[in-house]
């Protein structure tokens, strides 16, 4: 430390956090927030924290779907289905992924076709070309919070119905409708407020003018490219936790559950998967830390996440390297004690209780 003190002192360099206040005087090209040339360093602490969380928190949520459905497969006992699953496991979680991001971005992204001679998907609503991937943007007033309200009401609202339909099943064997009466409450629910609220939504799709789309939302080839390598290199790693948290389940719990009448899809819902989360969870655990952390290869493909930024450039034009690099370590370490903090206290529900 005191070496270090005394090298700043040679150098006539100070220390502190007076720096971001400074206006940083450089674009990023993409941002969830307002942000512009006359920005602060501070602000560009944020939009990096945001392009960071947004990749994370997409990563995660379709990593673990994409996941479930591997290790399931892999299980599966359609020949087909299982050797499939098999090979992507083995093929990916064996290819570094800076070199899957390599892949995704040069290889397949920036070779895609011109902005005129993009390609149309979904009816022509959505188009993919070399500069991205072009969504339509549903621009909605600002009564539609009631709705969005309502569709999260509904979400944790099936969350308790299933708990209960399950302890239901356990309790009298009769078994409750869950799926059927989540689906009709999450169309019904949103709809009629939609309609008391007078919420209203007009939705902009892009268009191609003479060099660009307008209109819509557009996706950068860097988000992308960084989405879609790590969503398939960490699903690779979850498919194999599933696997094997359902493997670890005895046979003999399987044949009890069949002995009662159970279906096939009641067997797995209720008796494989509740036990077969508690040997799932720590490692799957892991899985989403690592996802967090390896978002910060970003910066090999230029997406502005916070290492590209803000460790990056803004580090660059500061010169403040101990007070960047103490920052963003500091984000990194939120993040990875927020989802252990999460991800413990699921662990804990789950657990089994002596009585």
């Amino acid at each position: 430390m005191q070496n270090t003190v005394t090298n700043l002192q040679a150098q006539n360099k100070t220390t502190g956090f007076d720096f971001l206040s400074n206006t940083a005087g450089f674009d990023i090209g993409f941002s969830l927030v307002p942000y512009s040339r006359e920005s602060t360093y501070l602000e560009v602490f944020y939009v990096g924290i945001l392009n960071t969380l947004l990749v994370a928190i997409t990563g995660i949520v379709l990593a673990t779907l994409l996941g479930f459905v591997l290790g399931i497969a892999r299980l599966s006992s359609n020949w087909i289905i299982a050797r499939l699953a098999t090979i992507y496991i083995e093929i990916i979680r064996n290819i570094p992924l800076l070199l899957q991001l390599f892949f995704w971005y040069f290889a397949v992204l920036k070779s895609m076709p011109s902005v005129r001679s993009s390609l149309e998907l979904v009816g022509g609503a959505v188009f993919l070309n070399n500069r991205g991937l072009y969504l339509p943007n549903p621009n909605a007033n600002s009564a539609f919070l009631w709705v969005q309200i309502a569709i999260a009401l509904v979400l944790v609202g099936g969350f308790f119905l299933q708990r209960w339909s399950i302890r239901r099943v356990e309790l009298t064997g009769e078994r409750f409708p869950y799926i059927p009466v989540f689906l009709v409450l999450l169309i019904v629910v949103p709809t009629v407020t939609w309609f008391v609220s007078g919420a209203e939504w007009n939705i902009t799709y892009p268009e191609l003018n003479r060099f660009n789309f307008q209109g819509g939302i557009q996706l950068p080839p860097e988000f992308v490219a960084l989405l879609f390598g790590l969503v398939i290199y960490t699903a690779a790693f979850i498919g194999e936790t599933v696997r094997a948290g359902i493997v670890s389940v005895s046979s003999g719990q399987t044949e009890a559950a069949q002995s009662l009448g159970l279906k096939n899809n009641d067997r797995l819902n209720l008796v494989v998967i509740p036990q077969a989360m508690r040997v799932i969870v720590p490692p799957l655990t892991s899985q989403y830390l690592n996802l967090t952390k390896n978002s910060s290869l970003a910066v090999a493909i230029g997406y502005p996440d916070i290492v590209n930024v803000f460790m990056g450039t803004a580090l660059n034009q500061s010169g403040k390297a101990i007070e960047v690099i103490f920052m963003t370590m500091m984000v990194y370490l939120t993040l990875s004690l927020l989802t252990s903090m999460i991800m413990n206290w699921y662990n804990a529900r789950i657990a089994l209780t002596e009585r």
